[in-house]
Protein backbone atom coordinates (compact mmCIF):
# COMPACT_ATOMS: atom_id res chain seq x y z
CA UNK A 1 0.00 0.00 0.00
CA UNK A 2 2.28 2.66 1.09
CA UNK A 3 4.30 3.23 -1.82
CA UNK A 4 1.29 3.93 -4.02
CA UNK A 5 1.30 7.09 -1.27
CA UNK A 6 2.93 10.59 -1.23
CA UNK A 7 5.55 10.95 1.09
CA UNK A 8 4.07 11.38 4.63
CA UNK A 9 0.94 10.13 4.28
CA UNK A 10 -2.52 11.19 5.83
CA UNK A 11 -4.77 9.12 7.60
CA UNK A 12 -7.75 9.47 10.46
CA UNK A 13 -7.86 7.32 13.74
CA UNK A 14 -11.13 6.14 12.83
CA UNK A 15 -14.04 7.80 13.93
CA UNK A 16 -15.71 10.73 12.20
CA UNK A 17 -17.86 13.66 13.83
CA UNK A 18 -21.49 12.60 14.27
CA UNK A 19 -23.49 14.44 11.93
CA UNK A 20 -26.51 16.76 13.66
CA UNK A 21 -29.33 15.06 11.67
CA UNK A 22 -28.08 11.73 12.83
CA UNK A 23 -28.21 12.53 16.49
CA UNK A 24 -32.11 13.47 15.78
CA UNK A 25 -32.23 10.21 14.34
CA UNK A 26 -31.25 8.28 16.68
CA UNK A 27 -33.70 9.88 19.04
CA UNK A 28 -36.21 8.70 17.14
CA UNK A 29 -34.62 5.07 16.77
CA UNK A 30 -34.82 5.13 20.39
CA UNK A 31 -38.80 6.02 20.40
CA UNK A 32 -39.07 2.98 17.90
CA UNK A 33 -39.77 5.30 14.64
CA UNK A 34 -37.72 3.08 12.92
CA UNK A 35 -37.63 0.16 11.09
CA UNK A 36 -34.93 -2.47 10.00
CA UNK A 37 -34.96 -0.70 6.47
CA UNK A 38 -34.68 2.96 8.17
CA UNK A 39 -31.90 2.21 10.30
CA UNK A 40 -29.42 0.76 7.24
CA UNK A 41 -30.34 3.70 5.10
CA UNK A 42 -29.70 6.28 7.87
CA UNK A 43 -26.37 4.44 9.15
CA UNK A 44 -25.03 3.78 5.55
CA UNK A 45 -25.67 7.51 4.57
CA UNK A 46 -24.01 8.60 7.52
CA UNK A 47 -20.88 6.59 6.40
CA UNK A 48 -21.00 8.30 2.80
CA UNK A 49 -21.39 11.69 4.59
CA UNK A 50 -17.73 10.88 6.22
CA UNK A 51 -16.23 9.45 3.57
CA UNK A 52 -17.06 12.25 1.64
CA UNK A 53 -15.76 14.73 4.46
CA UNK A 54 -12.71 12.83 4.39
CA UNK A 55 -12.39 12.71 0.72
CA UNK A 56 -12.91 16.50 0.02
CA UNK A 57 -10.20 17.01 2.60
CA UNK A 58 -7.98 15.21 0.68
CA UNK A 59 -6.99 12.70 3.28
CA UNK A 60 -4.46 9.83 1.79
CA UNK A 61 -5.80 6.90 3.78
CA UNK A 62 -9.20 7.05 4.56
CA UNK A 63 -11.72 4.82 7.06
CA UNK A 64 -16.21 5.19 7.14
CA UNK A 65 -15.72 7.07 10.25
CA UNK A 66 -17.42 4.36 12.30
CA UNK A 67 -20.78 5.74 11.88
CA UNK A 68 -22.24 2.51 12.61
CA UNK A 69 -20.77 2.12 15.95
CA UNK A 70 -21.62 4.34 18.52
CA UNK A 71 -19.10 5.94 21.52
CA UNK A 72 -16.42 3.46 20.02
CA UNK A 73 -16.88 0.12 21.53
CA UNK A 74 -20.76 0.47 23.00
CA UNK A 75 -22.24 -1.08 20.39
CA UNK A 76 -19.94 -4.17 20.43
CA UNK A 77 -22.31 -5.38 23.34
CA UNK A 78 -25.49 -6.32 20.66
CA UNK A 79 -23.40 -8.32 19.48
CA UNK A 80 -21.93 -10.52 22.32
CA UNK A 81 -24.42 -13.83 24.14
CA UNK A 82 -24.59 -14.06 27.56
CA UNK A 83 -24.67 -10.63 29.38
CA UNK A 84 -27.51 -8.45 30.07
CA UNK A 85 -27.52 -4.50 30.85
CA UNK A 86 -27.18 -2.75 34.52
CA UNK A 87 -27.95 1.00 35.71
CA UNK A 88 -24.49 3.22 35.20
CA UNK A 89 -23.14 4.29 38.54
CA UNK A 90 -24.07 8.09 37.81
CA UNK A 91 -26.90 9.57 35.78
CA UNK A 92 -26.74 13.19 37.11
CA UNK A 93 -24.70 15.71 35.77
CA UNK A 94 -21.77 15.90 33.28
CA UNK A 95 -21.74 12.53 30.98
CA UNK A 96 -18.36 10.45 31.74
CA UNK A 97 -16.46 7.36 32.59
CA UNK A 98 -18.32 6.83 35.41
CA UNK A 99 -21.74 7.12 33.59
CA UNK A 100 -21.33 4.37 30.75
CA UNK A 101 -23.07 1.34 30.32
CA UNK A 102 -22.60 -1.53 32.08
CA UNK A 103 -23.45 -5.07 31.49
CA UNK A 104 -23.10 -8.21 33.99
CA UNK A 105 -22.54 -11.85 32.64
CA UNK A 106 -25.13 -14.48 32.72
CA UNK A 107 -22.50 -17.16 31.66
CA UNK A 108 -19.45 -17.08 29.55
CA UNK A 109 -19.47 -14.97 27.27
CA UNK A 110 -20.07 -15.78 23.45
CA UNK A 111 -19.64 -13.47 20.12
CA UNK A 112 -21.69 -15.85 17.33
CA UNK A 113 -21.36 -13.61 14.28
CA UNK A 114 -18.38 -11.87 15.09
CA UNK A 115 -17.96 -8.09 15.82
CA UNK A 116 -19.51 -6.95 13.01
CA UNK A 117 -16.54 -5.60 11.73
CA UNK A 118 -15.96 -7.30 8.52
CA UNK A 119 -19.38 -6.21 7.51
CA UNK A 120 -18.52 -2.50 8.01
CA UNK A 121 -15.63 -2.81 5.98
CA UNK A 122 -17.51 -4.77 3.08
CA UNK A 123 -19.92 -1.60 2.61
CA UNK A 124 -16.78 1.06 3.21
CA UNK A 125 -14.85 -0.93 0.15
CA UNK A 126 -17.86 -0.40 -2.06
CA UNK A 127 -18.14 3.71 -1.55
CA UNK A 128 -14.82 4.72 -2.63
CA UNK A 129 -11.56 4.25 -4.77
CA UNK A 130 -9.44 5.79 -2.22
CA UNK A 131 -6.93 3.63 -0.02
CA UNK A 132 -9.03 2.26 3.19
CA UNK A 133 -7.90 0.94 6.47
CA UNK A 134 -9.92 -1.33 8.84
CA UNK A 135 -10.35 -0.47 12.50
CA UNK A 136 -10.84 -3.00 15.01
CA UNK A 137 -10.72 -2.43 19.32
CA UNK A 138 -8.40 -4.92 20.95
CA UNK A 139 -9.40 -7.42 23.80
CA UNK A 140 -9.10 -5.16 26.36
CA UNK A 141 -10.86 -2.46 25.25
CA UNK A 142 -13.79 -4.24 23.59
CA UNK A 143 -14.79 -5.60 27.29
CA UNK A 144 -14.07 -2.90 29.29
CA UNK A 145 -17.72 -2.30 30.08
CA UNK A 146 -18.15 -5.83 31.24
CA UNK A 147 -18.69 -5.66 35.14
CA UNK A 148 -15.12 -7.41 36.98
CA UNK A 149 -17.47 -9.01 39.96
CA UNK A 150 -19.88 -10.68 37.00
CA UNK A 151 -16.26 -12.01 35.06
CA UNK A 152 -15.03 -13.30 38.16
CA UNK A 153 -17.98 -15.97 38.80
CA UNK A 154 -17.20 -17.61 35.27
CA UNK A 155 -13.81 -16.96 34.65
CA UNK A 156 -10.64 -17.49 36.92
CA UNK A 157 -9.90 -13.80 36.10
CA UNK A 158 -10.45 -11.18 33.99
CA UNK A 159 -7.08 -12.07 31.70
CA UNK A 160 -9.00 -15.35 31.13
CA UNK A 161 -11.53 -12.84 29.63
CA UNK A 162 -9.03 -11.59 27.68
CA UNK A 163 -7.74 -14.67 26.00
CA UNK A 164 -11.26 -15.21 25.16
CA UNK A 165 -11.29 -12.56 23.57
CA UNK A 166 -8.39 -12.28 21.65
CA UNK A 167 -9.53 -15.23 19.85
CA UNK A 168 -12.55 -13.61 18.70
CA UNK A 169 -10.40 -10.29 17.76
CA UNK A 170 -8.00 -12.80 15.59
CA UNK A 171 -10.46 -14.35 13.52
CA UNK A 172 -12.21 -10.90 13.18
CA UNK A 173 -8.99 -9.37 11.59
CA UNK A 174 -8.47 -12.52 9.52
CA UNK A 175 -11.60 -12.57 8.14
CA UNK A 176 -11.39 -8.78 7.36
CA UNK A 177 -8.22 -9.78 5.64
CA UNK A 178 -10.40 -12.51 3.21
CA UNK A 179 -12.85 -9.45 2.70
CA UNK A 180 -9.78 -7.66 0.80
CA UNK A 181 -8.51 -5.16 3.90
CA UNK A 182 -4.82 -4.87 3.81
CA UNK A 183 -4.22 -2.30 6.15
CA UNK A 184 -5.88 -2.97 9.62
CA UNK A 185 -5.38 -0.72 12.60
CA UNK A 186 -6.21 -2.11 16.27
CA UNK A 187 -7.07 0.04 19.01
CA UNK A 188 -6.29 -0.79 22.34
CA UNK A 189 -6.16 2.34 24.75
CA UNK A 190 -6.66 0.24 27.63
CA UNK A 191 -3.28 -1.05 27.56
CA UNK A 192 -2.83 2.66 28.95
CA UNK A 193 -5.99 2.76 30.92
CA UNK A 194 -6.33 -0.80 32.81
CA UNK A 195 -3.68 -1.51 35.99
CA UNK A 196 -1.82 -4.58 35.26
CA UNK A 197 0.72 -7.00 33.70
CA UNK A 198 2.02 -4.92 30.46
CA UNK A 199 3.18 -8.37 29.20
CA UNK A 200 0.30 -10.18 29.14
CA UNK A 201 -1.32 -7.34 27.45
CA UNK A 202 1.78 -7.44 24.58
CA UNK A 203 1.31 -11.13 24.57
CA UNK A 204 -2.47 -10.77 24.26
CA UNK A 205 -2.10 -7.85 21.28
CA UNK A 206 0.68 -10.51 19.65
CA UNK A 207 -2.42 -13.20 19.79
CA UNK A 208 -4.72 -10.84 18.10
CA UNK A 209 -2.69 -10.31 14.87
CA UNK A 210 -0.69 -13.96 14.82
CA UNK A 211 -1.46 -14.97 10.99
CA UNK A 212 -3.16 -11.74 9.91
CA UNK A 213 -1.56 -11.00 6.27
CA UNK A 214 -2.12 -7.42 6.89
CA UNK A 215 -0.01 -4.09 7.26
CA UNK A 216 -0.90 -4.00 11.22
CA UNK A 217 -1.30 -0.55 12.97
CA UNK A 218 -0.86 -0.65 16.77
CA UNK A 219 -3.31 2.57 18.02
CA UNK A 220 -2.45 3.66 21.89
CA UNK A 221 -4.03 6.41 23.09
CA UNK A 222 -5.11 7.59 26.89
CA UNK A 223 -8.63 7.66 26.46
CA UNK A 224 -11.16 9.85 24.69
CA UNK A 225 -14.60 10.22 26.68
CA UNK A 226 -15.71 13.59 26.15
CA UNK A 227 -12.62 14.83 25.19
CA UNK A 228 -10.95 13.51 28.56
CA UNK A 229 -8.10 11.16 29.02
CA UNK A 230 -8.21 8.63 31.63
CA UNK A 231 -5.10 6.89 31.94
CA UNK A 232 -1.52 8.34 32.53
CA UNK A 233 -0.70 10.29 29.60
CA UNK A 234 3.25 8.96 29.06
CA UNK A 235 4.11 6.38 26.64
CA UNK A 236 7.67 6.11 28.47
CA UNK A 237 6.89 2.90 30.93
CA UNK A 238 5.41 0.70 28.16
CA UNK A 239 8.13 1.56 25.12
CA UNK A 240 10.07 -1.32 26.10
CA UNK A 241 6.57 -3.65 25.58
CA UNK A 242 5.77 -1.55 22.54
CA UNK A 243 8.93 -2.56 20.76
CA UNK A 244 7.58 -6.41 20.95
CA UNK A 245 4.55 -5.84 19.46
CA UNK A 246 4.06 -7.19 15.99
CA UNK A 247 3.21 -4.49 14.13
CA UNK A 248 4.14 -2.04 11.20
CA UNK A 249 3.01 0.90 12.48
CA UNK A 250 2.12 2.69 16.10
CA UNK A 251 -0.38 5.66 15.70
CA UNK A 252 0.71 7.75 19.17
CA UNK A 253 -1.33 10.91 20.44
CA UNK A 254 0.88 13.78 20.81
CA UNK A 255 -0.92 16.93 20.00
CA UNK A 256 -2.60 17.30 23.19
CA UNK A 257 0.43 17.12 25.42
CA UNK A 258 2.71 19.73 23.49
CA UNK A 259 4.25 17.13 21.80
CA UNK A 260 5.50 15.46 24.66
CA UNK A 261 7.66 12.52 24.30
CA UNK A 262 7.89 12.85 20.94
CA UNK A 263 12.25 11.32 21.23
CA UNK A 264 10.56 8.42 22.39
CA UNK A 265 9.93 7.84 18.81
CA UNK A 266 13.34 7.61 17.74
CA UNK A 267 13.72 3.97 19.17
CA UNK A 268 9.85 3.45 17.98
CA UNK A 269 10.73 4.19 14.18
CA UNK A 270 14.09 2.05 14.20
CA UNK A 271 11.88 -0.56 12.20
CA UNK A 272 8.40 0.80 12.20
CA UNK A 273 6.54 3.84 10.85
CA UNK A 274 4.73 5.87 13.38
CA UNK A 275 1.70 7.49 12.80
CA UNK A 276 2.57 11.14 15.16
CA UNK A 277 -1.02 13.14 16.35
CA UNK A 278 -0.75 16.37 15.45
CA UNK A 279 -4.35 17.20 15.32
CA UNK A 280 -5.54 17.82 19.21
CA UNK A 281 -9.37 16.09 19.31
CA UNK A 282 -9.60 17.13 23.01
CA UNK A 283 -10.10 20.64 22.10
CA UNK A 284 -11.88 23.18 19.98
CA UNK A 285 -8.73 25.27 19.34
CA UNK A 286 -8.40 25.13 14.73
CA UNK A 287 -5.41 24.59 14.19
CA UNK A 288 -3.49 26.05 11.20
CA UNK A 289 -1.77 24.26 8.56
CA UNK A 290 1.06 26.43 10.05
CA UNK A 291 0.67 24.78 13.40
CA UNK A 292 0.34 21.33 11.90
CA UNK A 293 3.62 22.35 9.92
CA UNK A 294 5.44 22.94 12.70
CA UNK A 295 4.42 19.48 14.63
CA UNK A 296 5.81 17.86 11.39
CA UNK A 297 8.75 19.23 11.50
CA UNK A 298 9.30 18.40 15.11
CA UNK A 299 8.68 14.98 15.25
CA UNK A 300 10.96 14.51 11.79
CA UNK A 301 13.97 15.32 14.51
CA UNK A 302 13.31 11.91 15.58
CA UNK A 303 11.42 10.07 12.53
CA UNK A 304 12.94 9.50 9.44
CA UNK A 305 10.23 11.01 6.75
CA UNK A 306 9.70 8.08 5.00
CA UNK A 307 8.72 6.21 8.40
CA UNK A 308 6.11 9.04 9.09
CA UNK A 309 2.40 9.44 9.12
CA UNK A 310 0.04 12.15 9.95
CA UNK A 311 -2.66 11.48 12.01
CA UNK A 312 -5.41 13.37 14.47
CA UNK A 313 -4.58 11.94 18.12
CA UNK A 314 -7.50 9.93 18.34
CA UNK A 315 -11.18 9.69 16.37
CA UNK A 316 -13.20 12.84 15.96
CA UNK A 317 -16.84 11.07 17.36
CA UNK A 318 -16.45 13.37 20.68
CA UNK A 319 -16.24 16.54 17.96
CA UNK A 320 -18.91 18.76 16.00
CA UNK A 321 -18.85 17.94 12.38
CA UNK A 322 -17.55 21.52 11.26
CA UNK A 323 -14.25 21.76 13.50
CA UNK A 324 -13.48 18.14 12.59
CA UNK A 325 -13.79 19.00 8.79
CA UNK A 326 -11.77 22.11 9.57
CA UNK A 327 -8.89 20.09 11.24
CA UNK A 328 -8.41 17.34 8.49
CA UNK A 329 -7.94 20.19 6.19
CA UNK A 330 -5.46 22.34 8.28
CA UNK A 331 -3.97 18.52 8.79
CA UNK A 332 -3.48 17.85 4.99
CA UNK A 333 -2.69 21.63 4.28
CA UNK A 334 0.16 21.56 6.86
CA UNK A 335 1.90 17.96 5.47
CA UNK A 336 1.60 19.66 1.82
CA UNK A 337 3.80 22.71 3.58
CA UNK A 338 6.47 20.15 4.49
CA UNK A 339 6.17 17.56 1.61
CA UNK A 340 6.78 21.01 -0.54
CA UNK A 341 10.03 21.68 1.58
CA UNK A 342 11.41 18.06 1.45
CA UNK A 343 10.18 17.42 -2.06
CA UNK A 344 9.78 20.69 -3.71
CA UNK A 345 6.35 19.10 -3.88
CA UNK A 346 3.33 19.28 -2.14
CA UNK A 347 1.73 16.22 -3.48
Amino acid sequence: MKENLPLIPTSVIGSHAIPSWLWTALEAIEAGKYGKTDKRELFDDAVSIAIRDMEQADIDVISDGEMKRWYFVQSFYEKMEGIEPEEALRKVGLYAYDSVPRYRLREKVTVPHGLGVVEEFKHLKTQTDKPVKATCPGPLTVTIHLRDSSVREFYKDRMELFWQFAEVVNQELKDLVKAGADYIQLDEPSVAIIPGQMDEYLALYNRCVEGVDARIALHVCFGNLMSRPRGKREYGPMVDYLLEAKCDEFVLEFANREMHELELCRVLSEERDIGVGVIDIKSFYRETPQDVADRIRAALQYIPPEKLWVVPDCGFFQLPRWITVMKLRSMVAGTRIVRQELTGSPD
